[in-house]
């Protein structure tokens, strides 16, 4: 039962003893994907449900009065655990909001662009694109094909840089980049790429989805412009909660929220009169930043409180960052180890080891794409990818993301707590067996693919002769690379 908990008195081992003991996850599902929409343990189930309960005890009370102090005590301690100044540091939904808000509040001047990495999440993608159709704004795409290393990655972004520079005509006004990407899951040297953006005086939007409580980030040592991460995801909090932190000296940038509330100042006008705030609040100690998103409209905010449950969580069961971080990355690396053993295939890496330095391994399928006999078409990835993760849900109750990159297939495995080898093994067992050539027939020949005109809907996989299998959610990716929606 969900109101059976367990005291917080002393760490848990990790793997089985963990979820039986901790997580809610069902008995017989195997989720090898804790990247894409996390979960919280039952302490902080606890919690959530706590200040859910007083909301609705007395709403108005509730969120007038006591939810402003209850947010203040979580920023605090997220701006103590990522140790950099409360007053800049905010909560929002999600990253991909965040990302919006930098990009809607940024100005561009007539030549300036926006820099970002082939590899960049898709929300993202058709943020700059829909930047671009509004305002005009064009962006270069830095095409980024793994493995490759670190010092190859920095380069090629500054040379990017100076050459839009050099055009004479346009300058970067603000690069977009990731510390660890989604499909692939690789870490970036996102710190390093700062670096590069500080000295050739370009603003840096780090897009950290899956940063915080994954790795050691740095902030106050590595002072991006902009940032933000999924609180969600790795850090075991409740959806949906991210943190957005933007140092003091680029504040004045970000002027609104989204959507825009009653943080907002406009601009004074000659026929204006004043738009009073109707909760009738008393916000004269905050900072104009953080009055921007105390209250942006009406939502469950009762994740944004459980921010101090979750760090509990983690340094008195888990035993601390350090100890978490390393199980995740090396339970991770072990799983693509044995994965290719029983795949016969071999891992995403580059020389120098950096890729897998985090919780996420890549590891390729064996299909192989071309004309030949046995061969998957190249038209036909997407439909292959789709059905491959649909089908491993549906049959065997596991979920590991299948994609494609570089004109490969992969499978993206999320290292966690709660997992063991053996989940990995029955993982990669059944992988291999949708990868076997005919299992794989039942796709081709003469299959469409069909789903909404949106993309982003349960659609179905028409097969030879009209039969049909059901999909889950999917969605196009990134610039060319579709891919299940992660």
């Amino acid at each position: 039962m969900a109101d059976a908990i367990i005291p917080i008195t002393a760490t848990c081992p990790f793997g089985r003893t963990m979820r039986d003991t901790h997580f809610m996850l069902a008995p017989t599902y195997t989720s090898l994907n804790h990247g894409s929409f996390g979960t919280y343990p039952r302490p902080v189930q606890k919690r959530l449900h706590e200040c859910q309960t007083l909301s609705e005890a007395r709403p108005d009370k509730f969120h007038r009065y006591e939810f402003p102090v209850m947010l203040d005590t979580s920023r605090a301690a997220m701006a103590s655990f990522l140790h950099v100044p409360l007053d800049e540091v905010v909560f929002v939904p999600n990253a991909t909001t965040a990302i919006n808000v930098v990009l809607h509040n940024l100005r561009f001047d007539e030549g300036e662009i926006i820099l970002h990495l082939s590899t960049l999440y898709g929300s993202v993608a058709k943020m700059i694109e829909y930047i671009h159709e509004t305002r005009g704004v064009e962006s270069v795409n830095l095409a980024v094909e793994y493995p490759i290393d670190d010092d190859v990655l920095v380069s090629s972004f500054q040379t990017a840089i100076k050459d839009v520079k050099s055009s004479g005509r346009q300058r970067v006004r603000v690069a977009i980049f990731d510390t660890i990407s989604s499909l692939p899951g690789v870490r970036v040297p996102w710190d390093r790429l700062v670096e590069v953006c500080r000295d050739e005086n370009v603003l840096s939007l780090v897009d950290g989805a899956h940063g915080v409580g994954q790795i050691d980030l740095g902030l106050s040592k590595v002072r991006p412009d902009f940032f933000t991460s999924n609180c969600h995801k790795w850090l075991y909090v409740p959806r949906a909660c991210a943190v957005f932190h933007v140092p003091k000296k680029n504040q004045h940038l970000i002027r609104t929220s989204m959507p825009t509330s009653h943080g907002f100042v406009p601009r004074p006008r000659a026929s204006g009169t004043e738009i009073l705030n109707p909760l009738m609040t008393d916000t004269s100690g905050e900072s104009p930043f953080v009055l921007l998103f105390g209250f942006v409209a009406t939502m469950d905010v009762s994740p944004y409180l459980c921010i101090e449950e979750a760090l509990k969580f983690r340094r008195e069961v888990c035993g601390g960052e350090e100890k978490i971080m390393k199980y995740c990355e090396e339970i991770s690396n072990e799983a693509a180890r044995l994965a290719v053993k029983i795949l016969g295939t071999d891992v995403m890496e580059n020389e120098t080891k950096t890729l897998t330095k985090c919780a996420f391994t890549n590891v390729r399928l064996p299909l192989e794409i071309g004309n030949g006999q046995g061969q998957i078409l190249e038209q036909d990835m997407y439909l292959v990818a789709v059905w491959i993760t649909a089908v491993l849900m549906r049959e065997s109750d596991i979920h590991s993301p299948v994609f494609f990159h570089a004109k490969r297939f992969w499978t993206r495995f999320s290292g966690q707590i709660y997992l063991d080898l053996g989940d990995f093994e029955k993982g990669a067992r059944a992988l291999k067996g949708l990868c076997k050539g005919e299992t794989l027939k039942t796709l081709r020949p003469h299959c469409t693919y069909v789903c909404t005109a949106s993309g982003r809907h349960g659609g179905d996989v028409r097969l030879t002769g009209g039969t049909k299998q059901k999909l889950g959610h999917v969605a196009t990716s990134n610039y060319g690379e579709p891919v299940v929606e992660e």
